[in-house]
């Protein structure tokens, strides 16, 4: 269950299947709130349930030049919640680390996660009381 990789995009892979208009409704709003996309969405039904310890371990296996080092999941919690908030999944430095992000914050991290401009902590540290990013200082 390896990861697909793409070194200038972020991740966004979906790993619950129950609703296909909550995919489509996320992937949609990725896309408004970025004007050029830096996401790639991966709709494999082979991550269907897949855990953030089943990620971890497939990141364990896999050879240095195929690693991932974060991972944006459309799970259960993103296809039901009205925001949508997706988990970001730390798989390198802090490995399992997570935290919630509403896809108008996505452009922002996929950025500066894509050009090591920021590091996943210092968005992981920003959370509210609910575990949701919501820009520095809760800007939202």
């Amino acid at each position: 269950m390896a990861l697909p990789g793409d070194d200038e995009f972020s991740l966004v892979l979906r790993t619950d299947f129950r609703d296909d208009a909550a995919w489509r409704a996320v992937c949609a709003e990725i896309d408004a709130a970025e004007e050029y996309s830096t996401a790639t969405f991966v709709s494999d039904p082979r991550f269907a349930g897949a855990t953030v310890g089943a990620l971890l371990d497939e990141e364990a296996a896999a050879a240095e030049e195929d690693k991932t080092f974060y991972v944006f999941l459309a799970d259960t919690v993103t296809m039901t919640d009205a925001e949508h908030r997706l988990l970001a999944v730390d798989l390198a430095d802090e490995p399992g680390r997570t935290f919630r992000v509403p896809p108008r914050w996505f452009p922002d991290i996929s950025v500066n996660l894509g050009i090591a401009n920021m590091d996943f902590a210092e968005y992981a540290d920003e959370v509210d009381g609910t575990g949701t990013y919501r820009g520095f200082g809760g800007e939202d």
